[in-house]
């Protein structure tokens, strides 16, 4: 009699779509890991029948579908599902005479992030200050150093600055997704593995490594919730489909 060998090592890209939005299955980049767990509450009948006890009955039900995944792309969308955020996608553009308000040694926040093209002037347009002496251009704005002869108080920065994309952190509601890992199985010549999971549930990243010397990661556990929409017979929690 031949036996089917069924083991398995799965890799595939995972979809995810937010079930109270109208968009589909959009992908979520690297996952190294994805793993379901189930708890179950168990009711147990005692044996008084005989000496030496034992278990006459029991009664298993389950408790819990957990969900636990491993992301590595710190994209918008990522970001705001584990921060619970809202993501605003800011068109490049310029900026003619934003007004800050500078000290010596300080670094001083531009209102959008990579700026190019920087001219700094007085609040009068009068006076124009020196980029590399009187200032200099970092990520987040403008760095201006003891030696600066810019007075500390207001100026205007004219700058430009390409598309950027910002995550308000934790402004939402958690929200449901369904999951979708159009997986192939490894040790078996990558035949195809797709799992769908009807109803998930995330809680927050529990912590995001902006700074480390490795690749950041995003772990991310939830539950699977029941979807009651499933027909007769149908999981309500998710099912496993699997090339013969």
């Amino acid at each position: 009699m031949e036996i089917t060998d069924y083991s398995y090592i799965g890799v595939g890209p995972i979809f995810m779509r937010d079930r109270n939005g109208s968009g589909g299955l959009v992908p979520v980049g690297e996952v190294s890991s994805a793993n379901f767990s189930v708890e179950e509450e168990v009711k147990e009948l005692p044996d008084h029948t005989a000496a030496g006890g034992g278990t006459r009955n029991e009664v298993r039900r389950v408790k819990s579908v957990n969900v636990k995944l491993m992301l590595h792309d710190l994209s918008p969308a990522n970001l705001s599902m584990v921060l619970y955020g809202n993501t605003t996608t800011l068109e490049a553009g310029s900026v003619t005479a934003e007004t800050v308000t500078v000290a010596l040694g300080t670094l001083v926040p531009l209102a959008n992030i990579a700026a190019s093209s920087v001219v700094v002037t007085d609040v009068t347009d009068v006076t124009t200050y020196t980029a590399g002496t009187d200032y200099e251009v970092r990520g987040a704005g403008l760095w201006i150093p003891a030696t600066s002869t810019i007075p500390p108080g207001s100026v205007h920065v004219a700058y430009s600055h390409p598309g950027q994309d910002v995550i308000e952190a934790f402004t939402q509601a958690a929200s449901e997704y369904e999951m979708l890992l159009d997986g192939l199985n490894e040790a078996r010549s990558g035949k195809a593995n797709v799992l769908r999971a009807h109803r998930i549930r995330f809680g927050a990243a529990a912590s995001v490594d902006w700074i480390g010397d490795d690749f950041a990661g995003l772990e991310i556990a939830g539950k699977l919730l029941a979807d009651t929409t499933q027909g007769a017979g149908k999981s309500r929690f998710y099912k496993a489909t699997i090339v013969q």
